[in-house]
């Protein structure tokens, strides 16, 4: 229930004039009050009642509220879901706007096809909101932004370049692109449609020539509708502004209206992560490393499942960034050299050059194709896990050769060299004590015998029998 407010004003101004007209309408002869003291009091309770029920609707006015939604990042999975969260959850919690507040490379023609649906489809009003400054709203984001029920640009943003490539940023047959193109011309003119004749020859360029504008110059063209230095300006700007939704024509009412930020979920934050190609770098390296380890040493397998893990979000970071697969090739051959290192010795020369093809696989992979927008992996971050990497199994590759330099100590073998004293006379066999035990022997060829408690050194094995000879006290 809504409380009634009245202005303390009214309710003074009204008093006044109530106090006025009694002392004028009093007939000092008659004592009492004349008939026109009755209608004066009638329309002052008829002011009363206006000015209170005027507050009282004033009151009961609800406040605006807008949703915020950020994105920051290619156009992902991660995107499609999140706007369509947040524009449902407008819908159904009754928001007078929802804001998408973007800063966007661009993404894949299926995925921004769905953020589009999304929008188009809304029964709120959605705003595209282009920010903060140096941000973008390339390729995808382009039509992304076009979709909205209206836009804005923060100063010092771009929006534009939105010719197609291919997944990996290369050129696309020429029969394809021609096709492509004329789709997403198509697409932008519909959106751009009620923005003018220049606006829709400005969106056709961006695909058709690549084009880019400034904030202003788009502003300018009417390819946006405004161009706002931060959020309240920006619901100031737009306020009254009519837009086309399914229902029919609405007005925007955005006035003192409240900001409401919507949160990612913490899958699509984690999703996100992996848009970042030092981490997916990482992923893949210990993955890889880990997957190794599990074949080389079967029968465990908790590094067999961390490392399908880890490949598993690398795989699906790397089907959204454009990286050059070729890249891959060396990576692999960089241990695949590692554990030949390990398997046949030869001094860390395989171990050498396998660090050497791990880090220029990692820079072909993710370096190599640069693309407005898309971050590249660390160099040093690069160089120093190679260098870890080849350290690690240079390690293991010394550890190996000084164990094979190293004299037997247990088994058969290790009793060549130890010394023990004749049981009985070798004449030229007998038994020995060597190391605790008895054992058959039987003297070297061309030595004379050996007298029973000898003291005797073991020379050689011959099956189970220890050949010997006499050592001088």
């Amino acid at each position: 229930m809504k409380e009634l407010h009245i202005k303390p004003k009214v309710v003074t101004t009204t008093y006044s004039l109530v106090s006025f007209v009694l002392r004028s309408a009093y007939n000092e002869d008659m004592k009492r009050y004349s008939i026109q003291l009755w209608i004066l009091i009638a329309f002052a309770l008829s002011a009363l009642s206006a000015g209170a029920h005027t507050q009282a609707v004033y009151a009961q006015k609800p406040v605006p509220r807008v949703l915020l939604l950020k994105y920051d990042g290619p156009v992902t999975s991660v995107m499609v879901d999140y706007v369509a969260r947040g524009i449902q959850t407008a819908e159904v919690q009754s928001y007078s706007a929802v804001v998408l507040e973007m800063n966007t490379p661009g993404g894949s023609i299926d995925l921004m096809n769905r953020v589009v649906q999304s929008i188009r489809s809304s029964k709120v009003p959605v705003i595209v909101y282009i920010s903060p400054r140096g941000a973008m709203a390339g390729s995808a984001g382009t039509i992304i932004t076009l979709a909205g029920h209206a836009s804005a640009m923060a100063p010092e943003t771009a929006i534009g370049a939105a010719s197609p490539v291919g997944g990996s940023g290369e050129d696309i047959g020429s029969t394809m692109e021609s096709k492509v193109k004329e789709i997403l011309k198509a697409t932008v003119r519909g959106l751009a449609a009620k923005r003018g004749t220049e606006a829709i020859r400005l969106a056709e360029d961006t695909i058709e020539n690549a084009i880019a504008v400034s904030a202003s110059e788009a502003v300018e063209i009417n390819l946006v509708d405004a161009q706002a230095e931060d959020m309240e300006d920006l619901l100031k700007q737009l306020n009254g502004l009519s837009v086309s939704l399914p229902g029919g024509e609405q007005v925007l009412e955005l006035e003192d209206a409240s900001i409401e930020p919507f949160d990612m979920s913490f899958i699509e934050r984690l999703l996100m992560m992996l848009t970042n190609p030092n981490l997916l770098f990482l992923l893949l390296s210990l993955g890889v490393q880990a997957i190794l380890i599990e074949i080389s040493s079967p029968g465990g397998w908790v590094a067999g499942f961390l490392g399908m893990c880890c490949v598993a979000l690398a795989i699906y970071g790397m089907g959204i960034l454009p990286v050059n697969l070729f890249g891959l090739v060396f990576m692999i051959a960089a241990f695949v050299l590692f554990i030949l290192d390990i398997k046949a010795p030869t001094h860390g020369a395989l171990t050498a050059a396998g660090t050497v093809s791990f880090i220029v696989g990692a820079l072909v992979m993710f370096n190599s194709i640069r693309l407005p927008g898309y971050p590249t992996v660390s160099i040093p971050l690069v160089i120093g896990t190679g260098l870890f990497l080849g350290a690690f199994f240079f390690g293991i590759v010394s550890i190996g050769i000084l164990a094979q330099k190293k004299p037997i100590i247990a088994g058969r073998e290790s009793m060549v060299g130890r010394t023990g004293y004749a049981v009985n006379d070798l004449e030229p066999t007998g038994e020995v004590q060597v190391a605790g035990e008895r054992w058959s022997a039987s003297v070297e060829p061309g030595n004379p015998g050996i007298p029973a408690g000898s003291k005797i050194s073991v020379t050689a094995i011959e099956g189970i029998r220890l050949r010997v000879r006499q050592l001088k006290d």
